[in-house]
């Protein structure tokens, strides 16, 4: 009987602490994760802090639509979809890990729309509008990916150009998209600061925050199974690009401290046919784009003409 109490003790235990680390890192929303104007303190943002504020203004400033599907499991997703003009190509951008739309891509969704793009600013599952309470590492957003690409060949034809894009977690939900079959109208992808895997970086972050890495992750894989109800491993970044077959533009920051640069190379280097890397100096994670604009906008731009003038656009 003193065998059984202590069995079920330490079920109890693993259970609670396994409930704690899935709320910890896969619960979603935070107090502050659905505020534009939230970033968190960070001797790398903090000088850019008025730069990035006043592009998250402007991007609000410009009018949009509200849009909207309905994901694989049933949740109702939204996004937002800015005209530039009848039949141009379309941008579909995915943010980072609690992170928002206006917040991740402030300054990129702008340079779509001046650059002739229609864009679709996505809200990812459990983020800003979107429904779900869990964020999945790109496990189901990927899905989520294929379920706007359906969406996109409905309402704007199935020749209508597309780039996915993402930052962060969005780089990697797009990067794993890639590794699928996807409909012959997206062009390219281009992917800012991914990760390989969600559990290299979960370790890598627990690591970080000198905890240990290997308890962190077994609880998070047990408290994403448990409550979360998806498997951590069900995606590798570097996997998917091995199968891509669409050109991808990769960009990492060379100081980047949360998403270390040598990811975005290992990425890179499964598929060098069909992945062109640029790495920036200085940069921290998803910060190249302020870094040095001028080279990053002559990149991304330099990458689609090629990519449209590959497929004929």
């Amino acid at each position: 009987m003193v065998v059984l109490y202590g069995f079920i003790a330490v079920s109890i235990v693993i259970l609670l602490a396994a409930y704690t680390v899935f709320r910890m890192i896969f619960h979603s929303p935070n107090k502050t994760q659905n505020d534009d104007l939230f970033l968190s303190p960070s001797e790398q943002t903090d000088p850019l802090r008025e730069t990035i504020f006043g592009m998250i203004r402007a991007l609000n400033g410009i009018p949009y639509e509200r849009v909207g599907v309905t994901s694989f499991d049933g949740l109702r997703l939204s996004g937002r979809f800015y005209h530039r003009k009848d039949g141009a190509p379309l941008a579909i951008l995915f943010h980072g890990y609690r992170g928002t739309p206006s917040r991740d891509f402030s300054g990129g969704a702008q340079n779509y729309l001046e650059d002739g793009f229609n864009v679709l600013l996505i809200e990812q599952r459990g983020h800003c509008s979107s429904e779900g309470h869990v964020t999945t590492f790109a496990v189901n957003e990927h899905r989520d990916c294929l379920t706007w690409i359906d969406y996109a060949r409905t309402r704007f034809g199935a020749q209508t150009p597309i780039i996915l894009c993402g930052i962060s977690m969005g780089a990697s939900t797009v990067l794993t998209a890639a590794g699928l079959k996807l409909a012959d109208n997206v062009k390219g992808v281009i992917a800012d600061s991914p990760f390989t895997s969600p559990k290299e970086i979960i370790m890598r972050v627990s690591r970080d925050r000198r905890l240990p890495p290997h308890i962190v992750w077994w609880l998070a894989w047990l408290g994403a199974c448990l409550f979360g109800r998806f498997r951590p491993t069900g995606v590798n970044t570097v996997e998917s690009v091995k199968n891509t077959g669409v050109p991808i533009l990769l960009i990492h920051g060379e100081d980047d401290r949360y998403v270390p640069c040598d990811m975005g190379k290992r990425i890179a280097a499964a598929n060098p046919q069909m992945v062109e890397l640029h790495t920036f100096p200085k940069a921290g994670h998803g910060l190249s784009f302020l870094i040095d604009r001028p080279r990053y906008e002559q990149i991304t731009r330099a990458f689609l003409k090629r990519v449209f003038s590959q497929y004929g656009g």
